[in-house]
């Protein structure tokens, strides 16, 4: 018999209870820098050792990170279902939770990829000295400088058309610690089937959310729990 497809949609909130810093923190800055500096098109092309460096300290960051209990969670409903996951966060940790199928629509930091083709992709420990750190000079196959393996803004989304696609085949469809602001991931709630239950799992929910969502007014933790115990 064919599992129900369960597809999870996670945000920064997931992570932060990890210890991992969201781009929305202390007002617009990240790590003391504005975010159009060090996360968009324009700031990788004023200044790239910049925003070299910074991605170089998140990676730092992220092996010193571990899952969280949400994390594992979800990776265990697999047992059960046909999960799915749909991330906008960048790191690694639902895979080191044990979710097999994972997609990853602003990017991955433990990867980089060349400036020159896009599709020339690779594991970052595989190229770094110390398994973190890329910098000026660090260069791809065809010569080319190899900058974060990241969708800045300004800069379309790949994966969305897969995620789409995805979250229109889904018999149960949960949205975990994401505001629901940052397009065009937000937009996979038009996609989602009349039919399909849908859970929505954030301390601090938008006022006007729809009755037909049940919403879990929890953090990740807290509410993956209840939310397993939901689905029985």
């Amino acid at each position: 018999m064919n599992k129900i497809k369960l597809v999870i949609f996670t945000g920064s909130g997931i992570s932060a209870e990890s210890g991992i810093k969201t781009f929305r923190d202390a007002g617009g800055l990240w790590e003391e820098h504005r975010v159009e500096d060090v996360a968009s098109a324009d700031g990788w092309e004023r200044n790239p050792a910049l925003v070299l460096n910074f991605y170089n300290a998140r990676r730092k960051q992220l092996v010193n990170a571990e899952p969280n209990q949400a994390h594992y969670l979800i990776a265990e409903l697999e047992k059960r279902y046909d999960v799915q996951v749909i991330t906008q966060n960048v790191d690694n940790l639902h895979e080191r939770a044990g979710s097999s199928k994972v997609l990853h629509l602003h990017g991955e930091l433990m990867k980089i990829r060349s400036t020159a083709n896009e599709n020339l992709i690779y594991e970052v420990a595989d190229i770094s000295k110390n398994g973190t750190d890329i910098s000026i000079g660090d260069k791809c196959e065809l010569g080319s400088q190899l900058r974060p393996h990241i969708v800045f803004f300004g800069e379309a989304v790949p994966n969305m058309t897969s995620a789409i696609k995805l979250t229109a085949n889904a018999d149960i469809f949960c949205v975990i610690g994401t505001s629901l602001a940052v397009y065009p991931a937000a937009s996979l709630l038009h996609y989602v089937e009349p039919n399909t239950k849908v859970y929505l799992i954030d301390p601090n929910p938008p006022d006007n959310i729809s009755n037909k969502i049940s919403v879990i007014p929890e953090i990740a933790t807290m509410g993956v729990t209840k939310f397993v115990e939901m689905l029985g």
